[in-house]
């Protein structure tokens, strides 16, 4: 009772000025997720945070005096070593500043995804008929940037077409695997890490295996065509699924991709609003 008196006590406090400093704390947090949204130092990101409050929370309970001499002689030099550390994922920020969907995204219709999805069918189904081996990797909620930079750019809307011409033998972007993010081809040429375990069925070449070492490291889906069989095959979560059809193969990336990448990434609020003035 005492505390709940406290806190009540505290809420009655707060004017205009405080609720805005709150919500300008709030907005550095959330554009700080925004800024590492996409890449794997998120996951290093959170455990930074959470390696800070447990430290915080021992130093303050257990009045620990020698071990809070050395957290408080150690923040300057942390400070200095996060742009070091993150020096990639600032950079990338400070480019997307100048864009206007920083903050909001894009809206992203259901109908569009659907087209992605059956683009991704029907360029999968000429590949396999054509025996040209490709290696398509969708991305999820795990960012993939870590991997997209070591490709070429393209950033191209997603068509069955382009795919083809990607993965047409010979040509300059066909070897490696081309990264889908929502309903855009960002990169080509993109070298994936190599699975560290294989399934005891059947000999899985180089594109089977970066397929499976993608979806161990991270959540994503890869699809490969094989350039031997034109056999077509799917990896999640560090599984193959093998010897996909037309519907097979529809059916899968619509339940796999579907939970995470093809949500719109603007936060709730803003697509209800934008969808209110667009009727």
């Amino acid at each position: 009772m005492v505390v709940l008196a406290e806190q009540l006590r505290a809420l009655g406090r707060l004017d205009l000025s405080s609720i805005i400093d709150i919500l300008l704390v709030a907005l550095i947090f959330y554009l700080l997720l925004r800024v590492f949204q996409g890449t794997q130092a998120i996951q290093l990101l959170r455990g930074i945070i959470l390696l800070v409050l447990a430290i915080l929370l021992l130093s303050s309970l257990l009045k620990l005096r020698a071990f809070s001499w050395l957290v408080r002689t150690s923040v300057p030099a942390l400070l200095i070593a996060i742009p070091v550390i993150f020096q990639p994922e600032l950079r990338r920020a400070l480019e997307r500043l100048g864009r206007t969907q920083f903050l909001f995204g894009r809206l992203r219709g259901e109908e569009v995804f659907q087209q992605v999805i059956e683009d991704i069918v029907m360029a999968c189904e000429a590949l396999s008929e054509r025996r040209h081996g490709a290696l398509i990797v969708l991305e999820r909620t795990t960012g993939l940037q870590d991997f997209i930079d070591t490709g070429s750019a393209i950033d191209s809307g997603v068509s069955s077409e382009l795919l083809q011409t990607i993965f047409f033998p010979n040509t300059a972007l066909h070897d490696g695997a081309v990264v889908i993010r929502g309903d855009r081809v960002v990169a080509a040429r993109v070298v994936l890490p190599l699975a560290q375990h294989l399934p005891v069925h059947g000999h899985l070449g180089t594109r089977h295996r970066a397929a499976l070492g993608i979806s161990e490291q991270t959540d994503a889906v890869a699809i490969v065509v094989s350039e031997e069989t034109g056999t077509i095959s799917i990896a999640h979560n560090g599984r193959m699924i093998r010897r996909l059809g037309r519907e097979r193969l529809r059916n899968v990336l619509r339940t796999f991709y579907d939970r995470g990448a093809l949500r719109s990434k603007a936060p709730v609020w803003w697509d209800k609003l934008k969808a209110r003035f667009r009727r």
